[in-house]
Formats: C-alpha cells, sequence, structure tokens
C-alpha cells in the first residue's frame, strides 16, 4: 500500500558512503575489525540514511541481520554503501554494503552486508509517514 501523505523519493536520494581505513585499535589479537565496531558504524550511517529518506528524526528499530563474509584486517580501506531498500508507513529497512577498497589493485571485495530497520518520529516522538522508495538500477 502507497503511503498517501507523502511523495516518493528515489534510492539515490538518500543513499550514503562512508569511508574509513581500519587501523590496529580497531582490530582483535586475529587483527581482524572488532565486529562491534563494524556495528557501530553501520547503525551510524544506516541512521543517517533513513534520516535523509524520512525528512526526520530517526531511531533503530532493529538490527535484522550483519552477514560478514570475508576478514577486515588492520590497514583495510572500507567504504559502508547505505541505501534504503523499503519504506513502509513509518519504517524504513536500510541495506549497508562494506566494501573492501584495495587502493593498490584497484579491486573491491564485498566484507559484510547488514540490514537494519528504523522508524521515522515527528516532533513528540512519535512515529510518523515515511516517502516511499523509488526502486533504482545502480
Amino acid at each position: 500500500m502507497a503511503n498517501t501523505n507523502r511523495k516518493s523519493k528515489k534510492m539515490s536520494d538518500a543513499k550514503c558512503i562512508k569511508t574509513r581505513q581500519v587501523y590496529p585499535q580497531d582490530t582483535n589479537h586475529h587483527h581482524t575489525m572488532f565486529g562491534g565496531t563494524l556495528m557501530a558504524n553501520i547503525d551510524e550511517i544506516a541512521a543517517i540514511t533513513a534520516m535523509k529518506h524520512a525528512g526526520s528524526p530517526v531511531v533503530t528499530a532493529s538490527t535484522d541481520s550483519v552477514d560478514f563474509l570475508r576478514p577486515i584486517t588492520t590497514g583495510d580501506i572500507l567504504s559502508y554503501e547505505a541505501m534504503v531498500s523499503y519504506a513502509g508507513t513509518s519504517s524504513m529497512e536500510i541495506c549497508v554494503q562494506i566494501v573492501i577498497d584495495d587502493v593498490y589493485k584497484n579491486e573491491r571485495h564485498l566484507a559484510a552486508l547488514s540490514f537494519l530497520t528504523f522508524v521515522a518520529l515527528d516532533s513528540d516522538g512519535k512515529p510518523t509517514s515515511v516517502p516511499d522508495v523509488e526502486p533504482e538500477t545502480s
């Protein structure tokens, strides 16, 4: 069912990309990135994406999944790429792809994938409607 209170927005309207390098303090004794550090970065960029789409404050309703697909090690350069993949009445599903950018070989590898649900809030802190999302191809 389409939202009638607000217009739709393209996926690209709220897409966010954050790039960070992994430092020793971000890693464990295996020299791989702490899962909690990765999850904090995921939640941050997903929230920004949800706020851009909703045009209002949001709260994290759930982290639906975080799939670790390859090790992330000290020195890796990560791109967190977040987009709205679904919009309900007041909630949004945000997809975050975490990609290792090998700047020396000019290669990109998907390292992790996460889906989160956010709820848009009005000025009273109550759920408010969000625009529909228009799917796009990349």
